[in-house]
């Protein structure tokens, strides 16, 4: 994940749609007064500032391996005098004694085994901690198939071998769902797929430079870049066929995600 090059102001120009589900998970979080809180892949550390809200006297960390992303959360940290933001490698992370919350809001999916990672940290919780996970679970719809079609076609493929990962990004619920169990944590595991209303000419693109086609562009040359996003747009525009209305131009962006959050008794 930190590998990737990441541009904040790309990934929050649908900030409205692409914070929902962090609200969704944390509002299942019963904590009533943790001592930390971290947040795991905390992007632009808006919603990690969220956490340090919600709990004041909750020391709040926002970990992230990308400097720019860390960069926009230090300048919009609000001056909250319990949050601060490190950059690691979530891979390498592990919580230490007085960490009573842990979230990861869409960040584990570029953690190839990160269900390796959720299990060892559900052994090493103490008893009364709070795990709480959102990862996308639309790897198999139009957007990112058509996606990897495209990079698997004789254009790109030279280029993209092994670029995407989308087949094993992410487990099922049921299988986040026994990973809990397993630990003999309380389980509460749900799936919701939004049906986001995105403003804007190609609206679908533009959510998707945000985010999964990130890796797509870091592997080729900024020119490349541009030929990939034009033959990919035309396959999205017919996947997403805009419409409009008062003179606004929108598309219909079906969003599956995929939630779990667990408490040890």
């Amino acid at each position: 994940m930190s590998s990737l090059t990441w541009d904040p102001a790309v990934y929050a120009a649908f900030n409205d749609h692409r914070t929902r589900p962090f609200f969704d998970l944390t509002s299942r979080i019963a904590a009533g007064a943790p001592r930390r809180v971290v947040d795991l892949g905390c992007g632009t550390g808006q919603l990690t500032a969220a956490l340090a809200e919600r709990w004041p006297d909750a020391d709040v960390e926002g970990v992230d391996g990308s400097e720019a992303m860390l960069d926009a959360a230090r300048s919009s940290g609000g001056g909250l005098a319990n949050l601060r933001f490190t950059r690691g490698d979530i891979v390498h992370w592990e919580p230490e004694d007085d960490v009573d919350v842990v979230v990861s809001n869409a960040a584990l999916q570029w953690v190839p085994g990160h269900q390796g990672l959720m299990g060892r940290w559900l052994e090493q919780l103490a008893p009364g901690s709070w795990l709480a996970v959102q990862v996308p679970g639309n790897f198999q719809s139009p957007s990112h198939t058509l996606m990897r079609e495209l990079a698997e076609s004789s254009q790109w493929e030279h280029r993209l071998r092994g670029v995407l990962r989308h087949h094993d990004a992410v487990s099922e619920p049921a299988e986040y769902l026994r990973l809990l169990r397993e630990a003999s944590w309380e389980a509460d595991v749900w799936e919701t797929t939004y049906h986001h209303v995105l403003a804007g000419e190609d609206a679908v693109l533009n959510w998707v430079r945000g985010t999964g086609l990130r890796p797509v562009l870091d592997a080729l040359t900024p020119e490349e870049g541009r030929q990939f996003e034009e033959q990919y747009n035309q396959l999205l525009l017919d996947a997403y066929p805009p419409s409009e209305r008062d003179g606004v131009t929108t598309a219909v962006y079906p969003f599956r995600r995929i939630f779990c959050v667990g408490r040890r008794p």
